[in-house]
């Protein structure tokens, strides 16, 4: 079918234009993780029939799913598919008209939402809304959306990281196939399809604009999914059941229902006009619970009191009492707890949480201890407390106790641990509460197992999770499985870690446990250990030989965890246990550049002291991004300047773009970062690939910033003069003035630093007449004289080049830089009348006049061509003047300098020009070992993501990363069956 037709899906007898509208997964869904996971987001690529739709979801993953009868999807949002409401507005973001689902309150005159305003809280929480899916569709009402669960979307959005996908059609934009780029805004594709199209900003530094759903179509694959905004999963439209009732039915009041009132009461006050209306003898319904007696005609509730009166309410104002009254329950009141795990779990978010030990307390009575002022209770059950969602209790009577038995003995009987009729019930709540007595009269039973389940998890589980080692050691020796897995595929080993039981770890492994097993998520124990911050789990793991570099989903190690949570105890256990530093993530970071990332300068001093390989302190990513790159970018000083001291970090190393670390602080004004790159003697007049260096980006930051604050002065200007002088324009003058007034502040802010910037380069030997590919020298991007004034003065100052401190490594006769300014002192200077010059030409000369006190100091000046020949550098100082102007060849010629007309009594020729020519004669010798490095790496490195370290060996003697070898079924190099996986050590 093509999936660029509108295809058109009729569905009880009304017609629905619905190719490109973003879903998720419904009611009936029944697919696994096929989406990704409960909130993942896909796009409909087109409807086979009026009961199929195929689905291209955000992962990349497309199949066929039902749309008639039986719905597993829901709509999330359908103006990606040009669907629109004509005649309507948003109240709230003034969209006109309002595309996709329209949104219209019961309880407003005429006021209507869109999609993303309704999921985005705005207007009335406790009103309630018709929900209307198409221009002709019918109303359908839903519950107040402060009653309902909402939950976050994740996909394709700003912040994920994506690869081409299904729909690619734009050859190499991307910088080839399997490149990754990262979201940078969801946007319209065009005016009629909105939220269709999402901007990707690519590792190769390109960026354009990629369809995301419109008309189905999918240019993009997620690899890494970013979070959404948040949406009421139930108030969404099933996609095919789109005219009739509303996907989950509305909760609506019966008979003898229990019901109060928790809302303000203007409030009620205002809600009550139209649906009998509020009198004064109302004020007793407040904070009271009443009994639903009747249902009028327009549907509003009748409620009965204790006092014998009867009160109409409007539905929307009151709320139903679940939970068998226990929201109203007392401090000393006995309930019992539902014994259902789903529902406890789904219930519990938000009210105290769900935590695995609550196991034990499902479906017995305890008593409460405090009611919160959210109706959240705090419930006291065999000696632990824990706070429920009051629909989870159900109050006890305690008439058995008034009638003469005693209150003492009837709650030990009601916590003691009830018998069900289930053995693996039994085992499980022995195990959990420790008594090993117990579990092993039950393990006597001809008919017990100790493998069983209940609730999805087997007794050994639970008593590792609970930290009972006499029960786990009884248990093993009745031959539990020590690899059973639970429904996220924790194994006993897994839930030790959780809790920090290392004596339970330790007699696992002991045992022959696997200390390296993973659960769904890739985790093992050890990343489990170290992301709770369980520092004996982590030590005995390590102890007993875990392996300390195993990736996660994520491709995160233990070490990128611990660098995340900011543990150095944790980092240095690992780093003396060998964990590999250069193991990189799904992102392609390695725990240097993660550190980097994070700006964690404790645990990149651990790093650099711990580290064995001093060269990976300048591996690059797939993006040329080394660790000083991204604390460069970043601003994280305290990094950069340990990467710098510490770890001797390559200053002029360049990414893909050839940005060196000094151009993207300098682009980014992070003064302190520039400042320590240039002390430390980072190259200031390296280009990038167009050609630009960090002047030339320092003075384009400036003038951008300029043009901008002009600009808005001027618009500022335009809207005064336009309109008349009526109280609504002084009010938007006003306002537009104080806007102007903020803008010029943070303009002036910026470009001064960037002045600040600009003038710091050209003092540290920044060369003001280096060329970018468009033939612009940096005062060609300036039009501020000034400033230009001052770069000149400073390039004039600036006696002694940066270039010049680096070569005091190699020669420490030299003095240092405090003392460079007593090294030099000018005579006279050729741009004293820097008015004579033209400050935008490209041949301003700025030479500084040098005077050597040692003839055979190695001095080198600015890389200029020779004014004479124009081929080859100028390379000769002329004497006694101090100028460079000329080739040795050509020197040999001058009488008078070029510049001064002073007589040339000598000429000195630079050595360091000439180091860097003998220098070039070994390029081939160093090609030669570039070759050699790239031969060796593509020995050790994984043959498939050509990312990681080949760390896993198949029975067929060939090899990958074990990330990559975890999904293959087959070796890819000999295509044999893998039977094995060893890992390497």
């Amino acid at each position: 079918t093509s999936s660029n037709v509108n295809i058109v899906a009729r569905t009880g007898g009304s017609t629905y234009q619905g190719v490109g509208s973003r879903v998720v997964r419904g009611p009936d869904w029944k697919w696994g993780r096929q989406d990704g996971g409960e909130g993942h987001v896909g796009t409909v690529r087109c409807f086979e029939s009026s009961e199929e739709v195929v689905i291209v979801w955000d992962n990349g993953t497309a199949a066929n799913y039902r749309c008639s009868g039986q719905y597993d999807l829901r709509i999330l949002d359908s103006a990606a598919s040009g669907l629109k409401h004509n005649g309507s507005m948003c109240d709230t973001c003034h969209l006109q008209p309002i595309y996709g689902i329209r949104w219209k309150c019961a309880e407003c005159h005429n006021y209507d939402l869109c999609s993303v305003c309704y999921h985005a809280d705005k207007h009335h929480l406790r009103h309630r809304f018709y929900r209307i899916v198409t221009p002709d569709g019918e109303r359908v009402l839903m519950e107040s959306r402060r009653k309902s669960k909402k939950i976050s979307s994740r996909g394709i959005f700003p912040g994920a990281r994506v690869v081409r996908g299904v729909d690619w059609q734009w050859e190499d934009q991307d910088g080839g196939n399997g490149r990754k780029g990262k979201i940078t805004k969801i946007q319209d594709w065009t005016s009629q399809n909105l939220r269709s199209a999402a901007y990707v900003l690519w590792d190769v530094g390109a960026k354009n604009l990629y369809r995301v759903g419109y008309e189905g179509m999918m240019d993009l694959k997620v690899v890494t999914d970013a979070k959404g905004p948040s949406f009421y999963r139930d108030h969404l439209p099933c996609l095919g059941q789109l005219n009739g009732q509303p996907s989950l039915p509305v909760t609506e009041f019966q008979l003898n229902d229990q019901v109060n009132i928790d809302l303000d009461l203007e409030i009620v006050q205002s809600l009550q006009h139209g649906h009998g209306g509020w009198t004064e003898g109302m004020f007793e319904t407040l904070g009271t619970t009443g009994t639903v007696c009747g249902i009028d005609e327009d549907h509003d509730i009748v409620v009965s009191y204790s006092s014998g009166n009867r009160w109409t309410f409007n539905p929307a104002v009151l709320t139903k009492v679940t939970g068998g009254d226990a929201a109203a329950a007392g401090s000393s009141d006995l309930v019992q707890i539902s014994s259902q795990v789903d529902q406890v779990k789904s219930l519990q978010r938000g009210h105290g949480e769900w935590s695995e030990s609550m196991l034990t307390a499902l479906g017995k009575i305890g008593r409460v201890q405090q009611v919160y002022p959210d109706s959240d209770i705090k419930v006291d059950v065999s000696g632990t407390s824990w706070i429920f969602n009051p629909v989870l209790l159900i109050k006890v009577d305690q008439g058995q106790a008034k009638s003469g038995e005693n209150l003492s003995i009837l709650l030990k009987k009601l916590f003691e641990t009830q018998v069900s009729g289930d053995i693996n019930e039994e085992l499980v709540k022995a195990a959990g509460s420790g008594d090993a007595q117990k579990c092993e009269e039950i393990l006597q039973r001809p008919d017990a197992s100790v493998n069983g389940q209940f609730a999805g998890h087997t007794a050994l589980q639970v008593a590792c999770l609970n930290g009972h080692k006499d029960v786990v050691s009884c248990l093993i020796q009745h031959d539990s499985d020590l690899e059973i897995e639970d429904k996220d595929g924790n194994r006993a080993i897994h839930h030790s870690a959780f809790v920090d039981e290392a004596g339970v770890v330790e007699l696992l492994v002991r045992e022959g446990c696997d200390a390296n097993a993973r659960n769904k998520r890739r985790q093992t124990a050890l990343h489990i250990g170290v992301n709770r911050g369980h520092v004996w789990v982590v030590q005995t793991l390590l102890e007993l030989g875990c392996h300390a570099s195993l990736q996660d989903a994520e491709g995160d190690t233990p070490l990128h965890d611990a660098i995340l949570k900011k543990r150095d105890d944790m980092l240095t256990f690992l780093l003396d246990a060998h964990a590999d530093v250069t193991v990189t993530n799904n992102n392609g970071f390695n725990v240097l550049h993660h550190a980097s990332l994070r700006g964690n300068p404790s645990a990149m001093r651990v790093l650099l002291n711990k580290l064995t390989r001093p060269w990976i302190v300048d591996e690059k990513k797939d993006d040329g991004y080394t660790a000083l790159h991204l604390a460069a970018l970043n601003n994280h000083l305290e990094v950069a300047e340990l990467l710098v001291k510490v770890g001797h970090a390559n200053l002029d190393i360049q990414n893909v773009n050839q940005q060196t670390p000094l151009h993207l602080a300098v682009e980014r004004q992070h003064t302190q970062i520039v400042r320590l790159l240039v002390r430390e003697g980072a190259c200031v007049n390296l280009t990038d690939k167009d050609g630009d260096t960090p002047l030339h980006e320092a003075l384009r930051h400036h003038t951008l910033w300029q043009l901008r604050t002009l600009q808005d002065k001027q618009d500022v200007g335009k809207s005064t003069t336009t309109h008349g002088p009526n109280e609504e324009n002084i009010h938007s003058e006003l306002k537009l003035r104080l806007n102007e007034d903020q803008a010029t502040a943070l303009g002036r802010k910026v470009i001064a630093l960037d002045a600040s910037i600009a003038q710091f380069l050209a003092a540290n030997g920044a060369d003001l007449n280096l060329k970018n590919k468009d033939l612009h020298n940096p005062l060609d991007l300036c039009p501020d004289p000034n400033l230009c004034k001052a770069l000149v003065k400073a390039s004039a100052e600036s006696y002694v080049p940066y270039f010049y401190y680096r070569q005091r490594e190699n020669n420490p006769k030299l003095p240092s830089r405090s003392s460079a300014s007593a090294l030099d002192s000018p005579t006279t200077s050729t741009v004293n009348q820097t008015s004579s010059f033209n400050l935008h030409s490209s041949n301003l000369l700025t030479l500084p006049k040098i005077t050597l006190s040692n003839t055979n100091t190695n001095l080198h000046t600015l890389e200029v061509s020779c004014l004479i020949c124009s081929d080859s550098p100028r390379d000769t100082i002329l004497r006694p003047c101090g100028h460079a102007v000329a080739c040795a060849s050509c020197s040999d010629r001058i009488k008078k300098c070029l510049l001064c007309k002073e007589a040339v009594t000598s000429r000195q020729v630079n050595m360091a020009n000439h180091l860097s020519k003998d220098s070039r004669n070994s390029e081939a010798e160093i090609r030669k070992l570039q070759q050699q490095l790239q031969d060796i790496k593509e020995q050790v490195m994984c043959p498939v993501c050509m990312d990681r370290i080949k760390n896993m060996i198949f029975l067929c003697g060939h090899g990958t990363c074990q990330l990559c070898g975890d999904r293959m079924t087959e070796c890819p190099i000999c295509r044999k069956p893998v039977l094995k996986r060893i890992l390497l050590y």
